[in-house]
């Protein structure tokens, strides 16, 4: 009774936790950073729990010159791959995220390209680590599916200015993730104005899916599997999976749009992202609950 306690929450997905409930009572606000969290939470608490999104400064994911693309196209992929369609992933090589059902959704979309244009000229960028201990030998696994001639791995740790670069150089970005609170790095890519591939669960169907409209902000992928799992300390939750074959189809939908489609999807994309996913409005609202906690705390 010293103070009161605020919990900036996310939970992946449901059925809503039971076992979390001692937490939640103990607490004096919620704010949920996914709107699915906020769902399932605000019927139970309603009188403390907010939906406050994640949010990024604008000045660390924007949208770069054409000149600038160009320049860095060059240099980072070089002159042989300048034309590519260019995909990215940018995610911890770890289970959760599927990495490996990843490229081979990637692998998919190559011989698609091949049977329906006649060609593979296409290249994925993959910000991870291939050898992380958490996930399988990317490496390995690019050479079993005799794809690695068309994957540019960006192993290093860099700074915001140079992912900047990469999602700005991408024509989209995808997540397979089967389990994802928020979904960082499909937001970053958002705010470049580069559409996005992701699986409606957890907060990528906010992301991907415009509430407003129902329009997409990319292509949004069905859930084809829910299974239920759990452990000791989390007994149940759902994972959603995406069919591999419905991302290798998205990539090829983005890659057909025409120039004016692409560029009007871009526009969206980034008006979304800054509308929706405000700093300054999630700073006013960090700074209003926490205001009215403090004043109404007993």
């Amino acid at each position: 009774q010293t103070c009161p306690i605020v919990w900036w929450h996310v939970w992946d997905n449901y059925p809503y936790p039971e076992f979390n409930d001692a937490l939640y009572k103990s607490t004096d606000l919620i704010n949920c950073h996914s709107h699915m969290t906020y769902e399932m939470l605000k019927n139970r608490h309603p009188t403390k729990t907010n939906f406050v999104p994640h949010a990024l400064p604008k000045d660390m994911y924007f949208r770069i010159s054409d000149d600038l693309i160009t320049e860095n196209k060059l240099s980072l992929i070089g002159k042989e791959r300048f034309d590519d369609f260019i995909g990215i992933w940018v995610s911890r090589n770890a289970k959760r995220k599927r990495p490996s059902d990843s490229l081979l959704a990637w692998k998919m979309f190559l011989e698609i390209l091949e049977q329906r244009e006649g060609h593979r000229n296409a290249t994925l960028i993959m910000h991870t680590e291939p050898t992380d201990q958490e996930g399988p030998n990317l490496f390995a696994l690019a050479n079993h599916l005799q794809i690695s001639d068309s994957i540019f791995f960006s192993r290093e740790r860099i700074e915001f200015e140079k992912m900047n670069i990469l999602y700005n150089i991408s024509d989209f970005c995808f997540s397979m993730s089967y389990a994802e609170g928020f979904g960082l790095s499909t937001l970053e890519a958002m705010m470049t104005g580069t559409p996005i591939i992701a699986p409606k669960t957890g907060g990528l169907t906010r992301q991907v899916v415009d509430h407003r409209d129902e329009t997409e902000n990319g292509v949004a992928l069905d859930i084809k599997l829910k299974t239920l799992v759990g452990s000791q300390s989390v007994p149940y939750i759902y994972e959603d999976y995406a069919d591999i074959s419905d991302a290798a189809e998205a990539m090829y939908k983005l890659y057909k749009l025409n120039k004016l489609e692409k560029k009007n999807l871009s526009i969206k994309v980034e008006n979304y992202a800054h509308s929706q996913f405000d700093i300054d409005c999630t700073v006013d609202r960090w700074h209003e609950t926490m205001l009215d906690t403090i004043k109404n705390w007993k």
